[in-house]
């Protein structure tokens, strides 16, 4: 654990003790959008993985990965400047994660030691978030820290939120091919992911809107509210705007759940061209704009 780590931990508890530590809108942005994930019907899946489009879209990545515990996925990315997306088919995540209809949520913290301080905002309002270290294994056996995570409930229906802070040691590790630090405790999304992205039409995820169950979505919203994004209530769901991604949660019964649209800043303009793949359509430009249905 770094000096400033350590620090913000420190800080984090004085004003806890303080009082002063409870999450309100104003208060500093700690989380933005990192990725979200979708488990698809094997066909969308399938064609995702093996699309010779999507490649000239979006850096793409496949791959298997394993992490704590021996857990292993195998997940389609695409992955733009500062965000990415995750396809899963059924079965290519073990438990119900693995399921027709699941999604997650993974938000990130910019700074080392932010993470400290969402746990004090969380704790001042009320909510004891669960604790857990991700690690990745590169195929030697030896896990390496990847990051830290909060989570909020450890049983949910088809929907989970996390909060994530990428670990140094993982940064460190040359197979992780990150780029080096532009400040100190730089932990950014950027500094995470490949420039490749600047060959492609993706430059990053401005919308995602995931359908959830009213549980799940009650399980969501205080780790938004602690993370700083503003948040709209409407008949349908919430909107949570700020972190430089809007998300959409559209309230909806079991069976009806899973990832339905992400909308994309292209790098360049580009004419209007439609493709399909499986059961979703990718509408790309026409302008800087596309648009993935599920």
């Amino acid at each position: 654990m770094g000096f400033r780590r350590l620090f913000c931990m420190i800080s984090a508890v004085f004003l806890a003790l303080a009082g002063t530590g409870s999450a309100h809108a104003g208060e500093r942005q700690l989380l933005y959008y990192n990725h979200a994930w979708g488990t698809l019907d094997r066909a969308t899946a399938d064609a995702v993985e093996h699309s010779t489009y999507l490649r000239e879209f979006a850096d793409v990545e496949v791959r298997t990965t394993t992490g704590a515990g021996g857990k292993v996925w195998t997940g389609r990315y695409l992955r733009g400047q500062e965000t990415y997306l995750e396809i899963f088919g059924i079965g290519d995540v073990p438990g119900q994660d693995g399921e027709l209809g699941a999604a997650g949520l993974g938000l990130s913290t910019e700074r080392d030691g932010d993470i400290e301080v969402l746990k004090s905002r969380l704790v001042a309002a009320g909510v004891t978030p669960h604790e857990f270290l991700q690690t990745r294994d590169f195929g030697d056996h030896k896990p390496v820290p990847w990051f830290d995570s909060l989570y909020l409930t450890s049983s949910y229906d088809r929907f989970g939120a996390w909060a994530m802070e990428y670990r140094d040691e993982y940064f460190a590790d040359p197979r992780s091919k990150t780029g080096p630090a532009r400040f100190p405790g730089d932990v950014t999304r950027e500094r995470y992911l490949p420039e490749n992205y600047k060959d492609k039409l993706m430059r990053n995820i401005t919308l995602v809107r995931i359908a959830v169950t009213a549980r799940d979505l009650a399980a969501t919203t205080p780790l938004l509210r602690a993370g700083g994004f503003a948040l709209r209530t409407d008949p349908g769901g919430v909107t949570a705007s700020k972190g430089g991604t809007t998300i959409r949660f559209d309230e909806v019964a079991m069976g009806q759940t899973g990832l339905k649209r992400v909308e994309f800043e292209l790098n360049c303009a580009v004419a209007r061209h439609v493709e399909r793949l499986g059961g979703s359509t990718l509408v790309v430009g026409p302008g800087k704009r596309a648009v993935w249905t599920f």
